[in-house]
């Protein structure tokens, strides 16, 4: 078998999704060494607890926001700001894997603000949905969960298509959401998940619908580009 022997030793990724990944692994890296007691000294042993503190989104204070209309700096960025912080090490390493997986596929076929507009909105609205679903709800929201389950709306969304344009089972395009909330229950009914899934699943939505809106060149031009893949 002939290979390149100047092609890249890994496939490279579209700058978007990089833009997007390097701020959670700069920021578990940060927190990594405080907890290592590498740097910070003794108050870097509470870093991630102060980053929770500073960037979680709070479903209390957008209520709050909402009844009294005082739309504060803090209210708002927090809708997106908790993908930042990630509970441990081990969630912040299947987030980025996710993130860097579903973004190549996802960018490789949308543009680089589409990628941008659904990781972000989907973070946005599920987060806004993890509010309004669950009535009376104060459990702070963290983690890259929500965004990441956005691209996997957009993902789907290529493989619903592809079926389309093949005359295949469309069914089959909702298979991995289908298996990833199938384990989420699973371990939600061992260890207790709370409901996060809701911003998951509105987040999933989300990336879905918009792109309907942001497939480059509309519903024609994805299934033509699909086609040649």
């Amino acid at each position: 078998m002939n290979r390149d022997p100047n092609a890249p030793p890994l496939n490279p990724l579209p700058w978007i999704v990089w833009a997007l990944a390097l701020p959670l692994i700069a920021m578990e890296v940060v927190l990594q060494l405080a907890e290592a007691g590498l740097v910070g000294g003794q108050a870097g042993i509470g870093w991630r607890y102060q980053a929770l503190e500073r960037f979680a989104f709070s479903p209390d204070l957008l209520r709050h926001a909402w009844a009294t209309g005082n739309w504060t700096p803090d209210a708002m960025y927090r809708v997106v700001s908790y993908v930042l912080v990630q509970g441990n090490f081990t969630a912040a390493l299947f987030v980025v894997v996710l993130l860097l997986a579903l973004g190549k596929m996802v960018g490789e076929v949308f543009r680089w603000w589409a990628v941008a507009l659904i990781y972000l909105a989907s973070a946005a609205v599920g987060a806004v949905g993890y509010t309004v679903l669950v009535p009376g709800n104060g459990v702070p929201l963290i983690g890259g969960y929500p965004a990441v389950y956005g691209l996997i709306g957009a993902f789907t969304f290529l493989i619903w298509v592809r079926q389309v344009a093949t005359g295949g089972n469309q069914f089959r395009a909702f298979g991995l959401i289908g298996a990833l909330l199938g384990i989420q229950f699973v371990f939600g009914m061992l260890f207790g998940g709370g409901y996060v899934w809701v911003a998951e699943v509105v987040a999933f939505a989300t990336g879905f619908v918009l792109s309907f809106v942001v497939a480059p060149g509309g519903w024609g031009r994805v299934i033509s580009k699909l086609r040649r893949r």
